[in-house]
């Protein structure tokens, strides 16, 4: 069972980091084939980074949103650029494949990233009556009291 807080919490983290949002989007459901190939390669890439060591990746964590989409958490930009383009990790292989496969079919399967560069005590988050849920997830869960009461105290203003 998911272990739910009862107690109202606000995530900290340490320092910058990145949120990636990254997705996608079948848009010709009836090439079967296509969507069991690209329905393997996500999974593949978030088990390889959650078997690996934070501190050698820069991978903080990620939270799924639905099938074909997530958020992702890293320590930098740097760190999601290095496991992207890494031709020994999961990621570059299948990048070359997606590009080989749809390269004169764009229009059958969309993919989608935004990428945002968080500065320490630049962003806000609070959970009520929640387990752990994205940046809550990969950051300290500290109690939303005092100085993290308001949203507006959580961003320092």
């Amino acid at each position: 069972m998911t272990d739910i807080k009862a107690e109202r919490l606000a995530a900290h983290i340490e320092g910058d980091f990145v949120v990636f949002l990254i997705g996608a989007r079948i848009n010709k459901w009836w090439r079967v084939r296509d969507i069991l190939w690209f329905s393997k390669t996500m999974p593949k890439m978030l088990k390889e980074l959650s078997n690996m060591p934070s501190e050698e990746t820069g991978f903080l964590g990620y939270q799924p949103l639905s099938a074909f989409i997530n958020v992702q958490y890293w320590r930098s930009f740097e760190h999601l650029e290095a496991y992207a383009r890494s031709k020994d990790r999961e990621h570059f292989p299948e990048w070359v494949e997606f590009n080989r496969r749809y390269k004169k079919r764009r229009g059958d399967v969309g993919i989608w990233h935004e990428t945002y560069l968080v500065k320490e005590g630049a962003y806000e988050a609070i959970y009520s009556g929640m387990p752990a849920f994205g940046l809550g997830k990969v950051a300290e869960l500290v109690p939303a009291t005092g100085n993290r009461d308001a949203a507006k105290q959580r961003l320092g203003r």
